[in-house]
């Protein structure tokens, strides 16, 4: 069981360790997302493995009419609609099944902050989380991994205590008009101002 004060790894390290294929999907995933390290692509990986797990365990489970798992299925779904990760019109088991890593990074809050337009890059947004400039419905967060819930989106703003909260500090993007044009990843994902 362990020692209850020791955590335990929230991810699978690869199986084999030198793949040039997964090696290079990862730099670019990491490139992309502005991610420390490959680490955190293991955790969001596992994070997927563990709803995917779920969902291909409940379809069995459906096939023999299991009454407990509609009542699971409908819990998760519920989560993942709550998380962002699925879409209400599309929640069936299939769609689960057919998520990818990326769906998990797209929720990540180094990544909603850089969607939303309160960094320039997913590295700065990483930096402002960490240094604490960020907060969710007034209450700073510092982990740049936390999962976003879809009710929190837009309650993300800089900490009001921070210095980047006058608009006046140099280090914010500044708006400027016709900036859709100019970042169309924010305006594609819908998180811009």
């Amino acid at each position: 069981m362990g020692d209850p004060r020791f955590h335990r790894k929230t991810y699978e390290t690869p199986r084999h360790p030198w793949e040039a294929e997964r090696i290079k999907e990862e730099w670019e995933l990491k490139k992309k997302y502005g991610l420390k390290n490959k680490r955190e692509i293991w955790k969001a990986k596992s994070i997927l493995r563990n709803f995917r797990g779920q969902a291909r365990n409940l379809q069995a489970r459906l096939r023999y009419g299991d009454p407990q798992a509609e009542k699971q299925q409908k819990q998760l779904f519920t989560k993942l609609i709550r998380l962002g990760i699925l879409e209400e019109s599309n929640a069936t088991l299939d769609a689960i099944l057919s998520l990818t890593v990326e769906d998990i990074l797209r929720r990540r809050l180094q990544t909603v902050v850089y969607l939303k337009g309160l960094a320039r890059t997913p590295r700065q947004a990483r930096q402002f989380i960490v240094h604490g400039h960020i907060a969710i419905n007034g209450r700073r967060v510092t982990i740049p991994g936390y999962l976003v819930r879809r009710d929190e989106e837009n309650a993300i703003d800089y900490y009001e205590h921070s210095p980047l909260a006058n608009e006046m500090h140099p280090m914010r993007p500044q708006v400027v008009e016709g900036a859709e044009e100019a970042a169309p990843q924010v305006a594609q994902e819908g998180g811009g101002e």
